[in-house]
């Protein structure tokens, strides 16, 4: 057995049953594909890597078919290997991504000039609408020369997807393998949140007590993250507004921070969106924040707490798809569908996700789905799965 049958699935199942053709080009970024190549293994793909000339100089073809488990093609032989790929026929390739592709090779693309192993491929995949993906990493005068700017215009017309680059200093470097992955994720998906604009609130608020000193709640932020993705992979655009949390949060989506529920009201007005989902663990109280920081000689100190606005009921103002959760502690099931309940019966919520605090841990949770009509569905899993059981309900419902 192959070291890459170990690998496969173990981080997710998204890619599984998909066949990718990972084309490698002459970019400094190419030694990065090793490891592109393996996360998208673990992900559940089928990697078979096509190295141009050049890019065999920076990666060697026994390093990648290390890598994939595949046989390397660095040549178009009597084996027809673009054609054995991408012609039109049932057991093609699902789908080519190009990482990192140079300039050289995107112009060669754009041109229809096929004289390097990568630009046929991608020649017989435009034929064959089979997808195309590229990941451009080039120096930054490359990439504003107008030419190449033109020529980037001409393969979007022609349905080509970019990801990236990432401009910092003097270069256009090649996306993070974490994007590129999610992107291809997102591509081969089922696509069934395509054309919605999602927004994610999560993390927990942080009441000032003083200039040191906060009030917050228990939360990771972690159930939040997995729903901006998922709804990210299902063609969603998706956008994160996220308070304290404990979990990377990805690069890749565009983010607001909040610490106050004061920070949160405020925002509020800007929500555009068509579904929101608000996982967040909100403060319901805040203290009478003192200036600078109180002494910590006393052996006792009181609080006085005031009553917080609810973030959700502003919400509710946008005239959004809204789903909120509600999590409770040491309840019943009974309770806590009757805590959720009260929440739908107020109105202009789709459903509640509801939860005892004490069943959920670090990577795995226990939730209800509770609905307008009584009816309620059980889940026990993973966050992730979790995420995407909460849009399958938003999917079914559109």
């Amino acid at each position: 057995m192959h070291p890459t049958e170990s690998l496969k699935a173990t981080k997710g199942r998204e890619l599984l049953g998909k066949k990718i053709v990972l084309g490698i080009t002459g970019s400094i970024a190419a030694v990065e594909s090793f490891e592109l190549a393996r996360e998208l293994i673990r992900h559940g793909a089928e990697v078979h890597a096509v190295l141009s000339e050049d890019a065999a100089k920076l990666v060697t073809p026994w390093t990648m078919e290390f890598a994939t488990g595949n046989p390397v093609i660095e040549v178009i032989d009597g084996k027809v290997q673009h054609v054995a790929f991408f012609g039109d026929h049932p057991q093609k390739a699902d789908l080519l991504l190009i990482s990192p592709c140079t300039a050289n090779t995107l112009s060669k693309i754009a041109c229809g000039i096929a004289d390097t192993p990568v630009a046929t491929m991608a020649m017989v995949a435009l034929g064959t609408a089979t997808p195309v993906m590229i990941a451009p990493a080039m120096n930054l005068a490359m990439y504003h020369n107008p030419m190449v700017q033109a020529n980037f215009g001409r393969l979007l017309e022609a349905g080509v997807e970019t990801i990236g680059p990432r401009v910092e200093g003097k270069k256009a470097k090649v996306a993070e393998i974490d994007e590129i992955v999610e992107r291809v994720i997102r591509r081969s998906g089922k696509r069934d949140l395509l054309g919605s604009r999602v927004l994610v609130i999560g993390g927990s608020s942080e009441e000032p007590i003083d200039a040191m000193r906060v009030i917050t709640n228990r939360g990771s932020g972690e159930t939040s993250v997995a729903l901006a993705i998922a709804a990210f992979e299902r063609g969603a655009e998706v956008e994160l507004w996220m308070g304290r949390c404990q979990v990377p949060l990805p690069s890749f989506l565009p983010l607001k921070r909040f610490s106050t529920v004061e920070d949160l009201m405020g925002m509020v007005a800007s929500i555009d969106h068509d579904i929101v989902i608000v996982p967040a663990a909100l403060s319901d109280y805040a203290p009478e924040r003192a200036k600078g920081k109180l002494s910590s000689k006393k052996a006792t100190r009181t609080l006085q707490l005031k009553c917080l606005p609810k973030v959700v009921d502003a919400i509710v103002t946008r005239k959004v798809r809204l789903v909120t959760f509600k999590a409770e502690h040491g309840v019943d099931e009974r309770e806590l569908a009757r805590c959720a309940r009260e929440r739908l019966d107020q109105g202009q919520v789709e459903f509640v996700v509801a939860n005892d605090l004490a069943s959920v841990g670090a990577k795995e949770t226990k939730a209800f789905i509770v609905r307008k009509d009584g009816s309620r569905t059980r889940f026990e899993g993973s966050k992730t799965d979790l995420a995407h059981l909460v849009l399958d309900e938003l999917a079914q419902g559109s």
